[in-house]
């Protein structure tokens, strides 16, 4: 009777064991993908080209965010061309960092130039949840840290739908610390006054898919109060416009960029 009690002691001891390391697997494994991934010590969590790029925070300091920088080969120097201005891209709710690198955005901009980055807003992508994004001064000065930890200084923001929440108080706060702007059908734009707007100086293009009836014109009818704007309809597209007719969106998007001093 004892030896058959070790023996089934023994039995549930390894069963802990596997079911142990069944559970823990996965964080191994994450965690053995961050290391593989991790900058030297001084470069405060920056890494470049063709990855998703992480910058750590202390506990208590602004949270951790991920963003992607994309060279478009052997000809992209990774720098922007002088003159150019840097271009940071949020982005909708369904949607992270990675849609713009998918989509070959960023490689296309570089490949014209332009330094561009797109981020993870915290609770999307690799970047977590952060208790300060809650209110909008929040947000202004998660994208003021951002642009900070970035090293941008004047960027053209481009903002569809949800990040709306991010970019509009920022653009009324901050206005003069971007180059451009580029909302997209963005959410929130009922928040403000007519006279909030108009107050904005930054240049701006107002872009929309003709077959987002609602959203689009909606966030349109108030944005058309910034003084400085101009409005790109997409045909045959949606409300991510980006993703329905990409060749079109670049093409405004390009022609916006070209423009600006």
């Amino acid at each position: 009777m004892p030896l058959a009690r070790s023996r089934l002691g023994l039995l549930l001891l390894g069963v802990l064991f596997t079911l142990v390391l069944y559970l823990l697997l996965p964080a191994i494994q994450h965690e053995q993908r961050l290391a593989g991934t991790r900058p030297a010590e001084g470069k405060r969590g920056r890494w470049v080209g063709n990855a998703t790029v992480r910058s750590g925070m202390a506990a208590g300091e602004p949270p951790v965010f991920f963003y992607r920088e994309v060279s478009a080969g052997p000809q992209a120097s990774g720098t922007a061309s002088p003159g150019r201005p840097d271009v940071l891209f949020l982005h909708g709710q369904a949607f992270t960092s990675k849609t713009w690198e998918a989509l070959g955005t960023l490689a296309l901009l570089a490949g014209e130039g332009y330094h561009a980055v797109a981020i993870d807003l915290p609770g999307y992508g690799d970047s977590p949840l952060a208790e300060m994004v809650a209110t909008a001064q929040g947000r202004v000065a998660f994208l003021d840290h951002v642009l900070q930890e970035l090293g941008v200084q004047r960027p053209v923001l481009v903002s569809p739908s949800m990040s709306g929440r991010f970019a509009l108080p920022f653009l009324l706060a901050r206005g003069d610390q971007l180059a451009g702007f580029v909302p997209v059908a963005p959410v929130g734009t009922k928040d403000y006054t007519t006279e909030q707007y108009r107050q904005v100086q930054t240049p701006t293009l107002i872009m929309y898919g003709d077959r987002d009836t609602s959203l689009g014109p909606q966030a349109l009818q108030s944005l058309r109060h910034l003084p400085g704007h101009r409005v790109a309809v997409v045909p045959g597209a949606g409300h991510a416009c980006y993703l329905d007719k990409p060749e079109d969106f670049h093409r405004a998007l390009l022609g916006f960029l070209r423009q600006l001093k």
